[in-house]
């Protein structure tokens, strides 16, 4: 749910000017029924989609067709979403979810099956510094006159991502006769698909690419044309990681199955081979890529879940979308080259498998150093009274359960698709990544003012070595606290 606006900020309240069927009847009635969180799950779709945002809950069904932020309205539908709502909105919308609420939540016996998507961080009284600190970033975007959600450097960006990626794979499969030249160009579009996910779909997914819902839709949806799933990327990173960042068995990016080859928090079970989990998983990571496109994905459609997230429900549109970009994927990248290219099926398979090993490494390198480093937290959940909870508030876990490096380089911000300045992107996904250098001192300020640790690293090979430090310690020690 990204920021809503259509004048030159994004920051504006003019496009909530609701047309009076866009307000449900029950609402202006002002009543508060109690509704438990099995009531809630049942309306989980964008043609019946119910949120909870701080113990309320909202019918937000007649505002889906016109939502700015398209689909990321329901990305969480039937569930708490209390922290994508925070963090993709300016403060002034919090005002206007009124005309939505329906009722409250109130706890249930039931609620144990919801464990995985319920867990609550400390109240409002502990979000003074978010709301701080927001109430700074909007007044620098309105005061500099900027759109938040746009900036042009993306549209020439993605155009020469694509535009070599192309190139790439037509000259390596279909015209080089030379395997070494091939090798090189399958590496570089290896790279290239790792930027469309890095620098083009990752702002896309976040509705921080354009104000154009289309658009925004079309650039998330370049990860399918690559091979793997914008909806199910949406589910796992923003609906999931997001939302539990470094929490186990909430977060799924740091989700592990009992004997699991990684271990990145000291609450996870460590088995004899962890101790050596710093040296093979540097070459496993290149495996991601295959993995997401050829498993994963198949996997969670036909599971309903991805780890500890159970995904929503696809439209039409977006199971299209799901088959549609398997298909594409598959003729262009394995029955064209097999049947027109240059190439034997043996030899073109290793090409490929270079250009995803290529993919692989370098998301999974960029993504890693930004959580799992020593100076990460790892969150343990609290039970009080039935409930898991984390005893700090939602924005400043995100601070402590990430880390920048190079923030002041433009080089990296655009090779890295803003991934430099995670704290950042943590805390205003809605953002484009291409205006993080400048509210990086904003953030960097309020942080200290409110005694935030906020943690950059000098350079990316310093963040990297952090990282394999960090799998060295974990893999190696039981009583290592990483929970802050």
């Amino acid at each position: 749910m990204p920021p809503h606006a259509p004048d030159s900020t994004g920051l504006g309240p003019e496009v909530f000017r609701l047309p009076d069927d866009a307000i449900p009847a029950q609402d202006r009635r002002s009543t508060q029924k109690k509704y438990s969180l099995s009531d809630v799950s049942k309306h989980n779709t964008p043609n019946d989609c119910w949120l909870v945002i701080w113990g309320k809950v909202y019918d937000v069904t007649s505002w889906v067709k016109v939502h700015p932020g398209g689909s990321l309205i329901f990305v969480k539908a039937g569930q708490d979403s209390t922290q994508l709502f925070d963090s993709y909105h300016p403060l002034y919308v919090r005002k206007l979810l009124a005309q939505f609420c329906i009722g409250e939540l109130q706890t249930s016996a039931g609620d144990e099956k919801f464990k995985s998507s319920t867990l609550e961080y400390a109240g409002e009284e502990h979000e003074v510094f978010y709301h701080t600190l927001k109430q700074r970033v909007e007044t620098y975007f309105r005061k500099q006159k900027i759109n938040p959600r746009y900036h042009p450097q993306m549209l020439v960006k993605s155009a020469v991502i694509i535009g070599t990626l192309l190139l790439c794979y037509y000259f390596g499969f279909f015209w080089s006769q030379n395997v070494l030249l091939s090798m090189f160009l399958a590496s570089i579009m290896g790279f290239c698909t790792a930027e469309v996910g890095m620098s083009i779909m990752h702002d896309g997914n976040h509705g921080s690419y354009t104000q154009s819902t289309l658009l925004g839709y079309v650039m998330g949806a370049t990860l399918d044309l690559v091979g793997a799933s914008s909806f199910m990327w949406r589910q796992q990173h923003v609906a999931g990681h997001h939302s539990f960042t470094n929490i186990d068995h909430y977060d799924p990016d740091i989700r592990v199955k009992d004997p699991d080859l990684r271990r990145v928090t000291s609450q996870q079970p460590r088995r004899w081979f962890h101790e050596y989990q710093h040296i093979y998983l540097g070459v496993l990571y290149g495996v991601l890529a295959l993995k997401s496109v050829l498993i994963d994905d198949f996997s969670a459609f036909f599971s309903g879940a991805i780890g500890p997230v159970k995904i929503a429900q696809m439209t039409p549109l977006e199971m299209g979308v799901f088959w549609g970009g398997k298909v594409v994927y598959a003729l262009y990248m394995f029955l064209l080259p097999m049947m027109y290219g240059q190439y034997n099926i043996l030899t073109f398979i290793g090409l490929y498998i270079l250009s995803q090993l290529v993919a692989g490494w370098t998301l999974a390198l960029f993504f890693q150093v930004a959580h799992v480093v020593d100076d990460a937290v790892f969150p343990v959940a609290e039970t009080d009274g039935g409930k898991a909870k984390i005893p700090s508030g939602w924005a400043e876990m995100q601070v402590r359960t990430t880390t920048n490096f190079s923030s002041r380089s433009m080089f990296w911000t655009h090779i890295s698709g803003g991934l430099n300045h995670q704290i950042e992107h943590h805390l205003f996904p809605g953002v484009c990544h291409v205006h993080y250098p400048s509210i990086q001192p904003i953030v960097k300020a309020t942080c200290d003012e409110f005694n935030v640790p906020y943690t950059s690293y000098p350079t990316f090979w310093a963040a990297l070595r952090a990282h394999f430090q960090h799998l060295k310690n974990v893999g190696l020690q039981d009583g290592l606290r990483l929970d802050g």
